[in-house]
């Protein structure tokens, strides 16, 4: 990815997990113990109800799940104005993939401080980005080392927590702010809840790519609007290999 480019903080990204295995059966028995208490606490309230969770909620908790679409963007400059380079990164092998997650973070350290942009990012992407990490014994890049630091040294960004302007109750999704802004919806391609059945069961990698980097297109707008900056047109996103 060619950040030689007048680059232009911050660096919006997106993931998309499913569960670390297709089915509740394949666990082994330790994690099996480990999700039934885990769905009880979720509310399943049988047997039956806990196993079936783990199709529709194991992806969300990175104990259970894995990292399979990491996209990234990043606005810069090219003959006098700004264009949003979108990147996807995808692949079965969940450290080979954190592991190029990572050099490409790196190729940004030329240009301090690093600001990462994610929706609901603080509560989902950013921590579940270091909890597999450190699952593979990846050391963090300095972007998501967060240990030590005072929250006023956080140099991340959240477009959910923009949006709340300081209200803690609501919760408001990224297609739906795409609505109001008039932005258009990553949702033809898929919903977040069928990215588990496009991979397990359609063994359709390339979709759910192409449905995350939408969703760093939406959220790079968003990101937009609510700064006041004007959206970009179709034609100054670019999606590189």
């Amino acid at each position: 990815m060619n950040t030689n480019r007048q680059f232009k903080n911050p660096l919006f990204l997106d993931i998309e997990t499913v569960s670390c295995v297709p089915t509740y059966e394949e666990l082994d028995e330790r994690r099996k113990a480990l999700w039934l208490k885990k769905a009880t606490f979720l509310g399943a309230q049988t047997p039956e109800e806990q196993v079936m969770l783990f199709a529709e909620k194991a992806g969300i908790f990175a104990e259970f799940g894995k990292i399979i679409v990491i996209s990234i963007g990043y606005v810069a400059e090219e003959a006098g104005r700004e264009v949003l380079y979108v990147k996807g990164l995808h692949g079965h092998d969940e450290k080979t993939l954190l592991l190029d997650f990572k050099r490409i973070l790196a190729q940004f350290s030329p240009h301090p401080p690093l600001q990462l942009c994610a929706h609901n990012g603080k509560e989902f992407d950013f921590p579940y980005l270091c909890r597999r990490m450190t699952v593979h014994g990846i050391p963090l890049p300095n972007a998501l080392n967060l240990q030590g630091k005072k929250p006023w040294e956080i140099n991340h960004l959240d477009t959910i927590e923009m949006w709340k302007f300081g209200d803690r109750k609501n919760y408001t999704s990224l297609d739906l702010l795409g609505a109001i802004f008039d932005i258009p919806s990553s949702k033809d391609v898929m919903h977040g809840s069928e990215v588990g059945e496009y991979y397990y069961k359609k063994n359709d990698l390339t979709s759910i790519m192409t449905y995350c980097r939408k969703d760093v297109v939406a959220l790079a707008q968003v990101f937009r609007k609510m700064t006041f900056l004007p959206l970009l047109p179709t034609e100054a996103i670019k999606y590189v290999d």
